[in-house]
């Protein structure tokens, strides 16, 4: 009887201590991966924002491909520290929360996202991000733009005002009433010129080709490009040379070609020193014609040569100014060759001169013969 008791009272102490055992073990084990909503992966593939899924330990659990590619997400942590903060938020009250956000700058490029961020389940957030990098800098331009033109426009308007003034003031002096008639005319072209452009640039912008487009032979181009800048070549005692192919033909708007065509032509006089040669040549090679323009200017130093054809931009402004530029020319120059399913390549250097090269994809007029 007494072992009998002594065996129960070990086998009692054993299945209490089991029990508490397997008590603890509930209180202890850790909380199971949160199961991603079915149909929810799904879900997540075929939408255009970036789609990232967080747990409660602010893991990563589901990420779709354009996340990674967006770089907001190192190893299975989301970045960066302000997007996680919007996570932490939204976990705490439920609410929806959205801002827009710049990454941390790869490769010298700062990027920008919209993230918005909301309660999926009651231990998942979802966070959904846009690139938005190509907006903020078309509103960058855009904003810049709108600064540069006031600014430009001020200037001829401000002189005419003074200039006005001055006439009034001398009118009693009829040498200076005719100095001073004479800069307002001066100054009225340099208006005249920059809304030109401003008007040109605006119908550019989408570089998509013209309703107007026709097949434009590149000799007339050239010709009518060196008579614009005759004058003031002939004034400062500049040679211009042509060197063309025969028959060289493309397909484009042959008004916005001219334009781009006297635009480098106009570049080659104005920066050339007196008494030197501005060359003009086209060829074909393969299925592009290249037309060449080469200056012996001043050149350009090369740490400006990707920013010549930003509007506005000027390598020396104050010889811009006296010259009458408006720092618009080559940004023409490149939407032109854009618009008409082409590129501009330049060569330069400081104190050699400049060569700017138009390449548009040649018209072949004996297979448009034979197609018809």
């Amino acid at each position: 009887m007494l072992i009998a008791g002594a065996i129960g009272a070990v086998i009692g102490a054993m299945v209490t201590y089991l029990w508490r055992y397997s008590e603890r073990q509930q209180h202890t084990v850790d909380e199971p991966t949160p199961v991603v909503p079915a149909g929810a992966e799904l879900v997540l593939s075929v939408l255009s924002s970036s789609a990232v899924l967080i747990d409660s330990a602010d893991t990563v659990v589901k990420a779709s491909a354009p996340a990674f590619a967006m770089g907001i997400i190192n190893d299975d942590r989301l970045e960066p520290d302000e997007l996680m903060g919007l996570v932490r938020q939204v976990r705490r009250d439920g609410q929806v929360r959205e801002a827009d956000i710049s990454l941390q700058p790869k490769r010298g490029t700062t990027a920008y996202i919209h993230a918005r961020v909301a309660p999926l389940t009651s231990r998942l957030i979802l966070v959904l991000a846009d690139d938005r990098t190509r907006e903020q800098r078309v509103e960058s331009i855009r904003r810049d733009f709108v600064a540069n033109v006031s600014h430009e426009l001020k200037t001829p308007v401000g002189a005419l005002n003074l200039l006005a003034e001055a006439v009034g003031e001398a009118k009693d002096d009829p040498e200076a009433v005719v100095r001073f008639s004479s800069r307002m005319h001066l100054e009225s072209e340099r208006l005249t010129r920059l809304v030109q452009q401003i008007i040109d640039l605006s119908r550019l912008q989408n570089d998509i080709l013209s309703d107007d487009a026709t097949v434009v032979k590149i000799g007339e181009l050239v010709s009518e490009a060196c008579e614009h800048s005759a004058t003031e070549a002939e004034h400062k005692d500049i040679e211009i040379v042509t060197s063309l192919e025969p028959d060289l033909f493309v397909h484009g708007d042959r008004a916005q070609l001219h334009a781009a065509v006297s635009n480098l032509v106009e570049n080659a006089v104005t920066y050339s020193p007196s008494g030197s040669r501005v060359t003009v040549t086209a060829q074909l090679t393969d299925d592009d014609v290249r037309l060449t323009v080469t200056d012996n200017g001043i050149g350009i130093p090369g740490d400006e040569l990707d920013r010549i054809f930003e509007r506005f931009y000027r390598v020396d402004p104050a010889r811009a100014r006296a010259t009458g530029g408006t720092g618009l020319g080559l940004s023409i120059v490149k939407h032109v060759a854009a618009s008409n399913g082409g590129s501009v390549e330049v060569w330069s250097e400081p104190g050699l001169g400049s060569s700017f090269t138009l390449v548009l994809p040649a018209h072949n007029e004996d297979m448009e013969e034979e197609h018809a």
